[in-house]
């Protein structure tokens, strides 16, 4: 095909003699990039193949690759360059070479229709991107065109291949239309096109498909294609006859899959619930599949009950609301979910013997929430019919949630026991949700069932059964207010008679024990009745999770009510730290919880746990400091730092976080004297100094420093204060040294809780100030926002604290100039809005300043970009002076003017913003 000449340099600009596109050449490099061993050849070949396949000489290699006389993979890549020029370069074609382009497409793909099946179809999606951007002016009537071609009795390829070919193009068409990259004004006019030319695409699948005579590679292919159309939003009306035909085809083993396929999508398009008379006719369609189902699942046949069981809830869960519209047909709706229900309850134990259950859960949330959203009296009505049913699920989804008999779970690959876990979770989410439909009725039937099982003397109950009725009860605890409910005192009375002879099962134990935490802080005569199981557990390495996360639970919501069985919990807690039966995170939970546990208690008593729980470890922490540093001792330490850090995380005796807990509450005495917590600390300081004096370059021990002090920042508040010279001195230090990400946002926490750190004479503001400065121009994002985060809690304070005032005068040029510096494009565009937040505290805090700084600072010409002109530097200056009230649109502003700077304004790299 001939065409203009490209403008010059248009593809391949300044191209060496090296990039000669000659069929030669592009053959040498397929070669190159499919059987040269090695890698860096392949990947040059590949890197030369592309820019050749968007040459201008690829229109004329393209067909030349084509010859009958070239190997399948030389083929394809012609067939792959001309799809490329067409989609991507159609504004390069004259329109009087539309014709010639078209004739030729079609040639080739009658050639390859007794050819290699790979370039077949790459040719077909040339053709149909061709066909695309010529509708609807330049090609009216494509799709019928193309049906009356292939149809021609004078060609001379036999009638199955052009057959098949034609349906390769037919299914081709819609899947380029869905991906191609028309404007979005031609893609409306084309998609209405389209739905105008399926009038000439389903009456020939409906023929071909019902035809006796036709092969079963055709009625595969049609299926492919009615598939490939439905996904146009194509009427669900006139796609009747063809879901009819696809059903029939169920019972053609070699077209289920198709078939099924084709119905989802048919049955799932949106606009589908429009078409109700359809809809009702195909309940009975897919009622009918029942025996096929059935027998399916009774030979263990997963892929047909899988295939039964998604046409079953496409239907329901897409139109539930628009079939239940339907009142007089609601015994049929009703058949419909039983057969869903019948899904739900496959027998066999996912994912291991089945795969389909999972596929329903979300019909059951999409039911129940049409049901609960019709006005009263038609709820009413359906409430009546389908509690019965959502009972009913409750107890299939438990015997589904049931673990598999001990030996037969010990076969099963750690993919499927972490796919099982996932699949119970999803169950428990259920039940938490049909909560809102059962209500208290429900749980009352579990505690029914679990008190009949473990008081019934006659069979020997298995524990899965218990575990998976516990399991239900802890889902629903876990998320609802179950404090008004009447059988939560049996079940807590009747959990203390289960035997636990398996990990599963304790497991359970423990997190339903947790999930009525809240409950027995209102309750709190039963906790003896739980807590010496949760004790017990903590020594199993096995229960980790489960025992440590249900004890930090009961010492969060209990805490006041545990004074009586602190010594026992610190003493049990001690012991498990001690013997390191946990890992770290859990350790850190541990420690979590005894800081809740000892908040409660008076004064004298926390020092005295604090004591014997700190004592071993701040005897190990001396002996590190004492070491050369290496990676094991360092692992120690961050260790050791981060236990120390979680228990002052949760260790808070000023109450103040109870204030809306109710009167009775805040009438404790806020206890006297020293804050436990600040004692520990002046006690450890030295220590800490010593450790951080070894470690000041290790990013991770610094971290886990700066973490101890800024949680107990957090907690003591005020309480703080005795500790501010000793760590103002400290900060220094961290700062001369290297300026973190974690010391710069443990000194913002300390400025926002204390402003009076900056009148600390031990800090040298200048010092902090100008590494915060340096910080701004690191590569780590982390430590940028750290920085920026430290600089709009200064500044604020500019006026207030004499220290901040001065060190703002004299060094505020240097923070603005480092601040345009990166906006200019030396930070990375994602931290913009963290310099603007800069720059609106400045503007705030210091205008006067600011006024007299900006217009300095980016006087000299090509800073900060030499993409600017002077008129757009003033422009910036202007508005952002002008902003002194909305943070949004200053944000605004450093986003455009970052665009500017980096010469991206108006290009596709804005799109992210």
């Amino acid at each position: 095909m001939e065409r203009r000449e490209e403008q010059p340099g248009a593809a391949g600009a300044g191209a060496a003699p090296a990039l000669d596109f000659t069929v030669e050449n592009v053959e040498k490099a397929l070669h190159q990039l499919y059987y040269d061993p090695n890698i860096e050849n392949k990947n040059l070949a590949q890197k030369w193949l592309m820019q050749a396949q968007v040459s201008p000489q690829a229109w004329h290699f393209s067909w030349q690759l084509l010859q009958p006389d070239k190997v399948p993979e030389i083929q394809y890549f012609g067939a792959s360059a001309l799809h490329i020029k067409i989609s991507r370069y159609w504004s390069d074609i004259p329109t009087d070479q539309y014709e010639s382009l078209k004739a030729q497409l079609f040639t080739q793909i009658t050639r390859f229709a007794s050819g290699s099946k790979i370039v077949l179809t790459r040719l077909c999606v040339a053709l149909a991107s061709l066909a695309l951007s010529m509708m609807p002016d330049a090609w009216p009537c494509a799709v019928a065109d193309m049906v009356r071609l292939f149809q021609a009795e004078d060609s001379p390829v036999d009638g199955q291949g052009r057959c098949l070919a034609l349906l390769e193009l037919l299914t081709v068409l819609p899947e380029e239309f869905q991906t191609s990259r028309l404007p979005q004004y031609r893609k409306g006019l084309v998609r209405t096109s389209l739905a105008v030319e399926c009038g000439a695409v389903f009456p020939l699948l409906e023929q071909l498909l019902q035809q006796p005579s036709s092969p079963s590679c055709v009625r595969q292919k049609v299926l492919k294609c009615f598939s490939s159309w439905v996904q146009l939003e194509v009427p669900l009306q006139d796609c009747e006859a063809l879901i009819q035909a696809a059903f029939a085809a169920l019972q053609d083993s070699e077209l289920f899959d198709s078939s099924v396929e084709a119905i989802v999508n048919a049955i799932s398009q949106p606009d589908a619930q429009r078409y109700v008379n359809t809809l009702l006719k195909l309940i009975p369609l897919v009622l009918g599949l029942q025996e096929q189902l059935r027998q399916a699942v009774q030979n263990g046949d997963m892929e047909t009950s899988h295939g039964i069981c998604r046409i079953a809830v496409a239907l329901g869960e897409n139109h539930s609301r628009a079939l239940l519209d339907q009142v007089e047909h609601w015994q049929s709706f009703l058949a419909l979910v039983n057969m869903i229900m019948f899904c739900t309850g496959i027998p066999g134990h996912y994912p291991v013997n089945e795969t389909t259950s999972s596929l329903t859960l979300t019909f059951w949330y999409t039911l129940q929430d049409d049901i609960l959203s019709f006005e009263a009296e038609k709820q009413a009505v359906y409430q009546q019919v389908y509690r019965p049913v959502y009972f009913q699920l409750v107890d299939v989804l438990l015997h589904k949630a049931q673990f598999p008999s001990d030996e037969e779970y010990g076969f099963w690959s750690s993919d499927e026991k972490e796919q099982f876990r996932i699949y119970r979770v999803d169950i428990s989410d259920t039940l938490m949700y049909v909560y809102e439909m059962l209500g208290a009725e429900l749980l009352s039937n579990l505690y029914d069932k679990l008190g009949r099982l473990l008081t019934s003397s006659e069979e020997p109950y298995s524990w899965q059964h218990t575990e998976a009725l516990l399991y239900g009860f802890q889902s629903i605890a876990e998320t609802i207010d179950v404090n008004y409910s009447d059988v939560v005192p049996g079940l807590i009375g009747l959990i203390p008679r289960i035997s636990i002879s398996n990990v599963q099962l304790a497991d359970t134990v423990m997190f339903t024990i947790g999930a009525l935490s809240e409950w027995l802080a209102d309750h709190p005569v039963m906790i003896n009745s739980v807590l010496p199981l949760v004790l017990h557990a903590l020594g199993n390495p096995e229960l980790s999770v489960s025992s440590v996360s249900t004890l930090k639970k009961i010492c969060r919501e209990c805490k006041y009510d545990l004074p009586p069985y602190a010594a026992n919990i610190v003493a049990v807690s001690q012991d498990v730290l001690m013997k390191q039966i946990h890992k770290t995170s859990q350790c850190m939970w541990l420690m979590q919880a005894l800081g809740f546990l000892l908040s409660a208690l008076q004064v004298e008593e926390i020092l005295k746990n604090l004591h014997s729980l700190i004592s071993p470890y701040i005897q190990q922490l001396e002996k590190l400091a004492e070491e050369i540093p290496n990676p094991s001792n360092k692992l120690a330490i961050v260790h050791i730092l981060g236990l120390l850090s979680n228990l002052f995380t949760t260790l808070d005796i000023s109450h103040h976080e109870d204030d809306h807990e109710g009167p009775e509450l805040r009438k404790l005495p806020v206890p006297q004297g020293p804050n436990p917590v600040v004692v520990v600390l002046q006690q450890v300081f030295q220590l800490i100094q010593k450790v951080l004096s070894k470690w000041l370059n290790d990013a991770q021990v610094v971290e886990a420093v700066c973490a101890i002090f800024e949680k107990s920042v957090k907690t003591l508040l005020d309480d703080f204060a005795p500790m501010v010279p000793q760590l103002c001195e400290m900060l220094g230090r961290m700062y001369s040294t290297i300026p973190q990400a974690s010391a710069l946002d443990l000194t913002r926490q300390a400025l926002k809780r204390k402003p009076d750190l900056f009148l600390c004479e031990r800090l040298d503001v200048k010092a902090v100030f100008q590494c915060a400065v340096l910080a701004l121009k690191f590569p780590e994002a982390p430590t940028v926002k750290a920085s920026c985060g430290f600089f709009t809690e200064l500044l604020p304070r500019c006026g207030e604290v004499e220290s901040v005032g001065k060190v703002v005068q004299e060094d505020g040029r240097m923070l603005l100039i480092a601040v345009l510096e990166a906006i200019g494009g030396q930070a990375s565009r994602s931290l913009m809005d963290c310099f603007a937040d800069i720059l609106f505290a400045l503007n705030k805090h210091c205008f006067s300043l600011l006024s007299m700084w900006i217009k300095e600072a980016l006087q000299p010409p090509g800073f900060p970009s030499a993409r600017l002109s002077p008129e757009q530097k003033d422009t910036f200056s202007q508005q952002i002076l002008r902003e002194r009230v909305n943070k949004r649109r200053v944000k605004e502003m450093v986003k455009e003017f970052t665009l500017l700077c980096r010469g991206l304004h108006g290009t596709d790299y804005t799109a992210d913003y």
